[in-house]
């Protein structure tokens, strides 16, 4: 929760990275170092990542 001199919120997202032509080319590597990165990254936006799937064409943040 976040709040501000008016109102406070929540906001929540969910991101989903298509490949072009649905190519896998997001392997379990590939996907483990997003989420580093996205881990590292995450915090000094005040964001926490809450699950991360990988199903070997797509992979999601939320």
């Amino acid at each position: 929760m976040d709040n501000n001199a008016h109102s406070v919120y929540l906001l929540c997202y969910h991101l989903i990275m298509v490949i072009k032509y649905r190519r896998k080319v997001i392997d379990d590597d590939i996907s483990e170092r997003a989420k580093e990165i996205f881990g590292y990254i995450a915090p000094k936006y005040g964001i926490a990542i809450e699950e991360w799937k990988h199903s070997g064409v797509r992979a999601s943040a939320w």
